[in-house]
C-alpha cells in the first residue's frame, strides 16, 4: 500500500510539472522582444567593437530571434539591425592581431557566422569575400604549434586551444564549405575540432576543460586545478560555449555530411552530461562540479546550455521525455533573471573560469545565448 501511495504521489508530482510546462509561444516572443530591445537601445554603450567576439554571439542570437519575429509577426527590424552593423564594418572579421593569435585567432571569426548567414539569405559577394580571404590566408600557412603547452599557453592561440573556440570558429569553416562546396574548409575544421576535443575533453567526466592551464595535474601556474570541494575545474559557460557551438555546427552540416556522426555523438554525450548538472532552481552555476562555491545564478552558461538541449530535442537527437523538464526549468530560470525593462542579469563578465556573479551584471553574449535559447524553446512550446 505504501508503495502504491508513493507511486501515485510521484505520478501526481510529474503531472503537475508537465502541466506547468512552458509559457505560450506568444509569451516567449514577448520576453525575447523585451530582451532584444533593451540590448539594441544599450548597444552604443557597450565598450566592445562591432567585430568583437562578444557581439558575434549576440548577432547569432539576434538573427535567430529576427527569423522568428519575421515569421510570426512580419517584423524585420532585428534582422535589419544585424544587416546594418555588417554593412557598417564592411562584413569584415575582427582585425588581424599583432601578437598571439595573429590571423587565425578563433574569436576573430565569431561575427562571420552572422555575415555568412546573411550571405546565404541575400547573396552579395561583399558579405562573403572578407571571410573567405581570411580563411584562405590561414590555409596557405596553417599554424603548427602544440595545443597543449603549459609554459607558453598564450603562444597556442593561433589554434583552437581553449574550449570557447569551438563556438567561435568551426561554424564559419563549415559554412564556407556549404557555400563554396570546397572540401578544404570542411577538412580544416574537422582536423582542428578533433584536435581540440582530444586535448581538452575529459572522457571520464564528459566535460571540457577551459584550457590546459586548468588540468588537475598542470604545474603551478596561478590557475585553479581543483575546486574547493576537490572536484576538477569545469567552467559552466565554457561548456555552454561548446554544446551551443556543436548545435550551431550541426545546423550547418547536412545529414550526409562526412563525419557528421562524430559531432552528433559528441553533442549527445556532452548535452546528456550537462542535463544532469542543472541545479534545483534551474540554473547551471559558474562551476559545474562545485556549485556551492558559486551560489549565484549564471545566465550566459545557462542560456547556451538551454539552447543546446532544446535544439537537440527539436531535432530528435535528445530524448524528449527526459530532457524537456530540464529545459522548462532552465527557461523559467532565465526569465527570472530578466528585469521589467528587458535587461538580462547574472551574466558572468568576460573570463575563463568560474567567478562570482551578481544580478546587475550583463553582457552582450549573455543576451545572444538567451535569444538562441528562446528561439528553440519557442519551437517546443504550443
Amino acid at each position: 500500500m505504501v508503495k502504491l501511495v508513493s507511486a501515485i504521489a510521484l505520478a501526481a508530482t510529474a503531472a503537475v510539472a508537465l502541466a506547468e510546462g512552458l509559457p505560450s509561444r506568444q509569451e516567449i516572443r514577448a520576453t525575447m522582444r523585451r530582451v532584444a530591445d533593451w540590448q539594441i537601445v544599450h548597444q552604443p554603450q557597450v565598450r566592445w567593437g562591432a567585430t568583437n567576439w562578444t557581439n558575434g554571439a549576440l548577432y547569432v542570437g539576434m538573427l535567430d530571434w529576427g527569423a522568428l519575429a519575421e515569421a510570426e509577426e512580419k517584423d524585420r527590424a532585428y534582422t535589419l539591425w544585424v544587416e546594418g552593423i555588417g554593412e557598417g564594418c564592411g562584413w569584415q572579421p575582427a582585425a588581424v592581431r599583432k601578437g598571439a593569435g595573429k590571423n587565425s585567432h578563433a574569436d576573430d571569426f565569431t561575427v562571420c557566422q552572422a555575415w555568412l548567414r546573411q550571405y546565404q539569405r541575400l547573396g552579395g559577394k561583399g558579405r562573403l569575400e572578407p571571410t573567405r580571404k581570411r580563411l584562405d590566408g590561414i590555409l596557405k600557412d596553417p599554424p603548427k604549434c602544440k595545443l597543449v603547452e603549459q609554459k607558453n599557453w598564450w603562444g597556442t592561440l593561433v589554434r583552437w586551444s581553449w574550449c570557447d573556440a569551438l563556438y567561435m570558429a568551426p561554424q564559419v569553416w563549415a559554412q564556407m564549405w556549404r557555400i563554396t562546396g570546397e572540401r578544404k574548409y570542411l577538412d580544416y575544421m574537422d582536423q582542428e575540432f578533433r584536435a581540440t576535443t582530444e586535448a581538452l575533453y575529459d572522457k571520464e567526466e564528459r566535460l571540457f576543460y577551459r584550457d590546459c592551464r586548468y588540468f588537475p595535474d598542470a604545474p603551478e601556474n596561478g590557475y585553479a586545478h581543483r575546486e574547493a570541494n576537490g572536484a576538477k575545474v569545469f567552467w559552466g559557460r565554457g561548456n555552454g560555449w561548446v554544446v551551443a557551438g556543436l548545435a550551431n555546427l550541426l545546423r550547418i552540416l547536412p545529414k550526409d555530411a562526412p563525419n557528421r556522426a562524430y559531432y552528433e555523438g559528441l553533442f549527445k554525450e556532452l548535452a546528456g552530461r550537462l542535463a544532469t548538472l542543472q541545479c534545483a532552481d534551474g540554473y547551471w552555476r559558474a562551476s559545474l562540479l562545485d556549485p556551492e562555491s558559486y551560489p549565484s545564478p549564471e545566465t550566459s552558461g545557462t542560456g547556451f546550455i538551454v539552447y543546446g538541449l532544446a535544439w537537440g530535442v527539436n531535432e530528435g537527437l535528445l530524448d524528449r521525455a527526459a530532457t524537456l523538464p530540464v529545459i522548462e526549468k532552465g527557461w523559467a530560470a532565465l526569465c527570472k533573471a530578466v528585469e521589467q525593462d528587458g535587461k538580462l542579469g547574472y551574466v558572468q563578465p568576460i573570463g575563463q573560469d568560474p567567478k562570482k556573479v551578481t544580478r546587475e551584471m550583463t553582457e552582450v553574449y549573455g543576451v545572444g545565448a538567451f535569444l538562441q535559447a528562446g528561439a528553440q524553446v519557442h519551437r517546443l512550446a504550443r
